[in-house]
């Protein structure tokens, strides 16, 4: 019996707590798009990558384009 004693505040402090919190989330604008993440995953995003100049070259490729770059 004397556990509840404790138990009931510590319970209602929780809750208040929480309340807040969850009020806190709804002024800030957290729930208004419950959609958009959702569509936003099935969006499609594999467009091709262009290319650098030098991604797929030799490094000795790499260090003469470099060169060339920094001479225009």
């Amino acid at each position: 019996m004397e556990a509840l004693y404790a138990l009931i505040p510590i319970a209602i402090g929780v809750m208040i707590v929480v309340v807040i919190a969850f009020i806190y989330t709804v002024r800030s604008g957290q729930y208004d798009d419950l959609e958009g993440p959702a569509y936003r995953i099935l969006m499609d995003d594999d467009d091709p990558r262009i290319p650098s100049k030098t991604t797929n070259q030799p490094p000795s490729a790499k260090k003469q384009a470099e060169k060339t770059d920094k001479r225009a």
